[in-house]
């Protein structure tokens, strides 16, 4: 997975905006105007903070070399991806999905409703 087919894939999701506000380097994706997946566009190779239930989050920290506590966030509830072709997209996919996820839960329920 490459940056544009990360955007592609996280912009395709309802409800989805992205924007830089931390600076031109950090691209960030939110549902609901709450952050899902922040990626430094500098990095090489390219890694991503995606939010994660603390159960899991540790489990995928050690069955992954790839997943690493949250760099610069909550290591409780984010893990940092490295995209170090270790695993497949599908995989990336689903730590997206269940951070997307995650986001869509902790909303009131009126506005997942609208979702």
């Amino acid at each position: 997975m490459n940056i544009e087919e990360l955007r592609t894939y996280c912009l395709d999701k309802k409800a989805v905006t992205e924007g830089l506000p931390f600076g031109e380097g950090v691209l960030v994706f939110k549902v609901k105007n709450k952050m899902f997946l922040l990626v430094n566009l500098d990095d090489i190779p390219l890694q991503f903070n995606v939010k994660c239930e603390p159960e899991k989050a540790i489990k995928l920290r050690e069955s992954f070399s790839c997943v690493q506590p949250g760099y610069h966030m909550n290591k409780t509830h984010w893990n940092t991806i490295i995209l170090d072709h270790s695993v497949n997209d599908k995989l990336l996919k689903e730590w997206i999905d269940h951070s997307y996820n995650l986001v869509i839960q902790s909303l009131p329920k009126k506005e997942r409703e609208l979702l």
